[in-house]
């Protein structure tokens, strides 16, 4: 009877440890690969059946883990931006705009346009430039050239005299500009006030830098506090521009305070963000920009 006894606790030990072992395997499983497609399209919210196959991992895994990396309390880059601009990763936590072609696509230092983008629609904007020669940087996106135009006059009509300095740039041209300031200042230097190719402004076609007619101070610290400036501040956004780099807002943005960079986004946003005083990415509700 002891004998027995015996065989049949052996017997059922074995048998448990089995079924533990089993369990551990597939939820590890779970946990290091996505979980198959057929179980998140057919049974979101059902539980694990223990006692087939094809549901041993617990759905409730297979749904909450993709959750946890684009939850938009901890990235809300991932879901606010999701349908017009991060769309592929690209390098350490740089992701490819979607719609690289829209006016009020987010360019920073987490988002890049492709390498490839060049936009279709650059024309040379009816204003005044520190040079004379008809080049690269006076384009700009049609949307853009028009609202320049407009500006330009805008502030002509109140005395202040404008004049443009770098609008468009290209991702080979962007590529030379920051290895030059790399070379001169060093590369974390260069990055508060250089983007690295694909993640400038100037390669949308709807920024430019500018400063008074004189050309003084052209995309330089001195330009800050001019009437130029000042007028920009106050009144770029009834034109659908907006200073895109504000002074204070440096953690945010990435870059130092460039009052000299205006970017289009249209009417209605520019106008809610002159009045909020925020930031394109405060705007988009995306987290701050890491220096």
């Amino acid at each position: 009877m002891n004998t027995k006894m015996k065989v049949s606790i052996s017997i059922l030990i074995a048998a448990s440890v089995v079924a533990l072992t089993g369990c551990g395997d597939k939820q590890e499983a779970a946990s290091s690969s996505p979980a198959p497609t057929t179980a998140v399209t057919t049974q979101p919210t059902s539980s694990p059946n223990t006692g087939g196959q094809a549901s041993a991992t617990p759905i409730s895994q297979a749904t909450t883990t993709p959750a946890a990396s684009t939850k938009p309390g901890a990235s809300p880059t991932g879901k606010a931006l999701a349908t017009s601009s991060p769309a592929a990763t690209k390098g350490d936590a740089v992701q490819v705009v979607a719609n690289p072609t829209s006016v009020t696509v987010l360019v920073n230092k987490q988002n890049s346009l492709p390498s490839s983008y060049e936009p279709s629609d650059l024309v040379y904007p009816n204003i005044p430039f520190t040079f004379k020669e008809k080049i690269e940087k006076r384009k700009m996106r049609q949307v853009a050239a028009t609202a320049i135009e407009k500006l330009f006059a805008g502030a002509e009509k109140d005395g202040i005299h404008l004049a443009g300095v770098s609008a468009y740039r290209s991702y080979v041209t962007q590529k030379s500009v920051f290895e030059r300031y790399v070379s001169i200042d060093g590369e974390e230097k260069a990055k508060t006030y250089s983007a690295v190719p694909g993640t400038s402004e100037h390669e949308t076609g709807l920024a430019i830098d500018v400063t008074g007619s004189n050309g003084k101070c052209a995309a330089e610290d001195c330009f800050g506090g001019t009437k130029e400036a000042v007028w920009l501040e106050k009144h770029a956004y009834e034109y659908g521009f907006i200073i895109r780099y504000p002074k204070g807002k440096e953690g945010i943005t990435g870059y130092q305070y460039e009052p000299w960079h205006i970017r289009y986004v249209g009417n209605d946003i520019a106008k809610e963000i002159q009045t909020k005083n925020v930031t394109l990415e405060e705007y988009f509700r995306t987290v701050p920009v890491a220096k």
